[in-house]
């Protein structure tokens, strides 16, 4: 089905979320997922199949600890990759955090979970979905975050994430094709300048640059910010490896564009060996593997905004850590 077409699909099943009902967001999900729809969400919840088990498994959980719960996005777009036809979104849900989650005591207040969502479509279903969660900055905003280490050389915000400063990113019109072309260029040509020893990846972005980060590393603004985190990201691993890279063990599920947008997702998306502490954990001895997705925004020849996940708790089992075991029951 054309493109056009799947995103007015998306943009109904969005629309869904905007009641606080259970069984709205449950009908809406059972239309708009295949009956064995593979639906990957981040650690803890991790594969499930079919939209009855994501309802029952993570969207009915989730309406129980944040009550008048209700989604919104700032990004939405759609295209096409290694000939198969993509949509994305992203933003937030939010809702009063009365319940415990997944083992995070509640704040009795609003409370605001960042999500990204990676849909696969066949014939008029979604026949595969990647969900990601930025649950760490759930817990930093909530105070049992039990880790207190960053990898940059001083620590990002890790508040409330705006949309882009444009404030047009839900794309639902169609988009000229050289547009969309120009963008995934840009956007491929600076992956590829990343981990480069003269950090090339510089002139592909605007000055004032802002990279929204995973609470896990906290969000930067300007190139020198940005480089503050990306350099000792990279050295934390004698090699840092993106699913874009030829001959990488890891590969990118979409990577597509939209009129000034793009966007990107892997799972994983990143391999590694690690070298330093990362996070405070230290080496291990085999190669890690990062669950990462992107948005961009690209502005007349450069980037300017970039919103980044990584699915942190995912990670850092791998390190021998598990962050949903060494949470407070009753935070101070």
């Amino acid at each position: 089905m054309p493109t056009q077409t799947n995103k007015a699909l998306l943009k109904r099943y969005c629309k869904a979320y905007r009641s606080s009902d259970l069984t709205v967001m449950s009908t809406a999900a059972q239309a708009f997922y295949a009956a064995d729809a593979e639906i990957n969400v981040v650690h803890p919840f991790n594969e499930l199949i079919g939209a009855s088990v994501y309802v029952d498994a993570f969207l009915q959980p989730l309406t129980v600890s944040f009550q008048k719960l209700r989604r919104s996005e700032y990004i939405a777009i759609g295209g096409e990759f290694e000939d198969a036809q993509w949509l994305a979104c992203t933003g937030y849900y939010s809702g009063n955090f009365l319940k415990p989650w997944i083992g995070i005591q509640p704040t009795g207040a609003l409370a605001y979970l960042r999500f990204a969502e990676f849909h696969l479509m066949q014939n008029g279903k979604c026949v595969e979905s990647y969900i990601y969660l930025d649950i760490p900055a759930l817990m930093m905003a909530a105070g049992v975050w039990p880790l207190d280490y960053t990898v940059a050389s001083h620590a990002g915000y890790t508040g409330y994430l705006p949309g882009p400063a444009t404030q047009d990113g839900l794309q639902w019109h169609a988009n000229p094709a050289d547009a969309s072309t120009k963008t995934l260029q840009l956007t491929e040509k600076m992956l590829l300048n990343l981990a480069t020893v003269d950090e090339a990846w510089r002139a592909d972005w605007h000055d004032d640059m802002t990279w929204y980060g995973p609470a896990v590393f906290g969000a930067f603004q300007g190139k020198e910010e940005f480089a503050g985190f990306q350099t000792p990201f990279e050295n934390t691993f004698s090699e840092w490896i993106s699913g874009i890279k030829p001959g990488s063990v890891t590969r990118h599920f979409i990577r597509m564009a939209d009129g000034e947008y793009s966007c990107l997702g892997g799972w994983p998306s990143l391999n590694m060996m690690q070298v330093k502490p990362f996070l405070g954990q230290g080496p291990v001895d085999k190669r890690v593997y990062m669950r990462v997705c992107d948005f961009w925004r690209r502005d007349g020849d450069l980037l300017a905004e970039n919103w980044v996940f990584v699915d942190a708790l995912h990670f850092l089992l791998q390190l021998n850590y598990d962050v949903l075991a060494n949470l407070p029951d009753n935070p101070a």
